[in-house]
């Protein structure tokens, strides 16, 4: 197989992962950024590497180590990254998560899904899901459209991870506020 075609299987896609949080500050002198978490999969997975968007291109990072400092800020530090002005070049960059490791730890009972998860799921015959605000205690889908819609537990009657949908009751009127 030429280089040029193992290069290009090598590419990660941004289909294949999803956003679980975002870096912040340098941190330390030793390399170590600030993490706002949405999603702490990679603390219950066996993840090596996060994946962070670096000129639209999706690069993987191996995790030398972190710890949490709160429930959704975690300090990490990765393998490459050795200074604080190296570290300080990160800062306000998009934190990713490979959907294969989750839908493999997910298939085998390893893994409950969480909201980040769902990005890209088909909601009914609606839309796809683009975004998950958790800014409030309601969290909500924002479909593609900019369709919102309540994600609440009571309302989810299905998710198939497989097929990436989910069948939800829609309550009547609420497609036309």
């Amino acid at each position: 197989m030429p280089w040029e075609q193992k290069y290009v299987e090598a590419v990660i896609r941004a289909e294949e992962v999803y956003r679980i949080g975002r870096l912040g500050k340098a941190h330390g002198i030793k390399g170590e950024i600030s993490m706002q978490v949405e999603d702490d999969i990679f603390d219950r997975t066996e993840a090596d590497y996060l994946i962070l968007e670096l000129d639209n291109i999706m690069v993987p990072f191996f995790i030398e180590e972190y710890y949490f400092k709160t429930d959704t800020t975690a300090l990490i530090k990765f393998e490459g990254i050795d200074s604080l002005e190296r570290a300080k070049d990160f800062a306000n960059i998009d934190v990713y998560f490979p959907r294969a490791i989750r839908d493999n730890s997910t298939a085998t009972g390893q893994e409950t899904l969480s909201y980040p998860m769902l990005v890209g799921f088909q909601v009914n015959d609606i839309g796809k899901i683009a975004y998950i605000d958790s800014q409030t205690e309601n969290i909500m889908f924002e479909l593609e459209d900019g369709t919102l819609l309540p994600a609440s537990e009571e309302l989810i009657e299905d998710i198939d991870v497989a097929n990436k949908q989910i069948k939800m009751t829609i309550p009547e009127g609420l497609l036309d506020i």
